[in-house]
């Protein structure tokens, strides 16, 4: 099933989350204005995921920009990659970058750094859109050209990007609260690499202490804190919790001293109540003058 949307109202990290925990495979395609006083100048990004992980990304659909990094950075040329894609069975149903390894082509590390380049800093940089278009599609045959063989957790990506993040103008509405707390959804130490200051805010998840009492006990600015707290948040460690002012619990207390009454029913008497003698005799008197 396809899901179509807009980054106004779903953001690309809160996104990739949901397509990681859907264990989702297929290609989301990324549209947005290269400039706002140019509405027909589309920019054009494509992010390939398998179960949930981000195993590519381009900003063409001809599988040759991974060949064109490699070329560029003077590794192996365009010629050598086509004729080994040609001529080599392992691209039938390997990724390039793999091929190229087994054939002694590039190394270890020049695969790591290739998606360094091709995946993680493209993908980071996008998640300042704030209005751009998106389209998620399953399919079934990922692009081998335009993979390295690596790939990571959507939740990894999203957690290095988010730290890398300078301009969170496009998150801004995103953040939590600064009178609200964190609650932790598990009570599971995190298997995620969290650094220091993600540590000492997840230790406070306990929907005890607001961000910004948490942001003055960690001496951190308000905003870091409220970012971290955002990372834990779409990662999945943790939700806003919303707390009580402290003004509401004065409130109360001046409301619970007018105290409602209990109203009792009338007590049925237990003995039928005497009759005064002057009532008697009145009444006595007021009869035998209407027999007169």
């Amino acid at each position: 099933m396809s899901i179509n949307g807009n980054f106004a109202d779903f953001s690309l990290p809160e996104l990739l989350q949901f397509l990681d925990q859907g264990k989702k495979t297929g290609i989301l395609h990324i549209e947005l204005s290269s400039d706002k006083n140019q509405t027909n100048a589309k920019q054009l990004y494509y992010i390939w995921l398998h179960q949930g992980r981000v195993v590519g990304a381009s900003d063409r659909l001809d599988q040759q920009g991974l060949t064109l990094l490699i070329a560029q950075r003077g590794w192996v040329s365009e010629r050598v990659i086509s004729r080994v894609t040609h001529i080599s069975a392992c691209f039938i149903n390997s990724p390039l970058g793999l091929c190229l390894k087994s054939q002694g082509l590039i190394q270890a590390e020049q695969l790591k750094l290739l998606f360094n380049s091709q995946v993680l800093r493209p993908v980071c940089a996008l998640f300042q859109i704030k209005d751009g278009q998106f389209k998620f599609e399953p399919i079934t045959a990922l692009p081998l050209g335009e993979m390295t063989g690596l790939s990571m957790s959507a939740t990894e990506v999203i957690l290095i990007g988010l730290r890398a993040l300078r301009d969170w103008n496009a998150l801004d509405e995103k953040l939590p609260d600064p009178t609200s707390g964190l609650s932790g959804l598990s009570s599971k130490q995190p298997k995620l690499q969290l650094n220091a200051q993600e540590w000492q805010v997840w230790e406070f998840a306990n929907g005890e202490v607001s961000l910004a009492k948490i942001a003055d006990q960690l001496n951190l600015a308000v905003d870091t804190v409220l970012q971290i707290a955002f990372r834990l948040i779409v990662i999945g460690l943790a939700e806003e919790h919303f707390m009580v002012a402290a003004t509401s619990v004065s409130m109360t207390e001046e409301v619970s001293t007018y105290e409602i009454p209990i109203v009792e029913p009338v007590p049925e008497p237990t003995q039928k109540p005497a009759v005064s003698q002057s009532f008697l005799k009145n009444l006595v008197g007021f009869l035998r003058s209407k027999t007169a």
